[in-house]
């Protein structure tokens, strides 16, 4: 167990490691920007360490400074939270480089799942049924659009990177697809340091549900299914346990898809 971790993030997922930190007895190290000086998760810590900025590019992607602050307070490990570093593979190696522990996945398996485009394509040679759109590595913007119209409006713009319907947009028409992208890439950029997208085709009533999915690298198990369809701006406003109206045999195939 560690005695002391920093948590390389704001606002309510830091504020929830903290909690739990404290349950423990371990000792919490806070980064912030400056605009985030006076933040709940700032209060909440032992410690506290400045990186800086008002930006998240100026304050909480810079991994260098991150690290630099959890040497600097006695911290054994980082805790990425969600969004900014906690899908980032160079971050993870960097981390355990410094001789400090990353709690999350190993930068191999980051490579494999934390990219949606890259988690898209791994799926789909594995057989599990993907929403048709492109993931490919050209993104000129002409190209782009050639795919969306092979996909067939409305579409899904989405960031490659990242989550928390940051970089998303939905086009409906095809005289809108340029505006779009340039704002999902904008978006993106400045949220995750990265501006790649996919295109999905967007699914008008569809149902978000989750499989949790927990492996050793050995064997793998899933611990059902949660319905995230109540969200507001691609952000989940209630999850749910067991999703409503879920049959036996639509979860045994879920759950068999999610370990596969």
């Amino acid at each position: 167990m560690f005695d002391t971790i920093l948590i390389a993030n704001r606002g309510e997922i830091a504020c929830r490691v903290i909690d739990t930190c404290r349950r423990l007895g371990v000792r919490t190290v806070a980064v912030h920007s400056d605009v985030d000086v006076d933040a709940r998760h700032v209060e909440m810590a032992d410690v506290a360490v400045s990186l800086g900025g008002a930006s998240p590019a100026e304050s909480y992607l810079r991994g260098d400074a991150i690290i630099a602050a959890a040497q600097a307070t006695g911290a054994q490990a980082i805790h990425p939270g969600y969004g900014f570093l906690s899908e980032n593979p160079d971050f993870v190696e960097a981390v355990e480089a410094a001789g400090l522990v990353f709690i999350g996945p190993s930068a191999t398996a980051i490579r494999a799942m934390g990219l949606k485009d890259a988690a898209k394509a791994l799926m789909a040679e594995a057989g599990v049924p993907v929403v048709p759109g492109y993931h490919g590595e050209d993104q000129d913007p002409g190209h782009l659009e050639l795919e969306a119209a092979e996909i067939g409006y409305p579409v899904l713009i989405k960031a490659v990177a990242g989550g928390g319907g940051k970089g998303m947009r939905l086009v409906e028409r095809a005289e809108d697809f340029v505006s779009g992208l340039e704002s999902a890439k904008a978006e993106a950029r400045g949220a995750f340091g990265n501006d790649a997208v996919l295109i999905e085709k967007f699914i008008t009533s569809p149902r978000h549900i989750e499989v949790q999915v927990f492996g050793d690298g050995v064997s793998a198990v899933h611990l059902f299914e949660r319905d995230c369809s109540l969200q507001r701006r691609h952000q989940k406003v209630i999850e749910e346990a067991p999703a409503p109206g879920m049959t036996a045999e639509m979860r045994d195939a879920m759950g068999q898809a999610a370990v596969r």
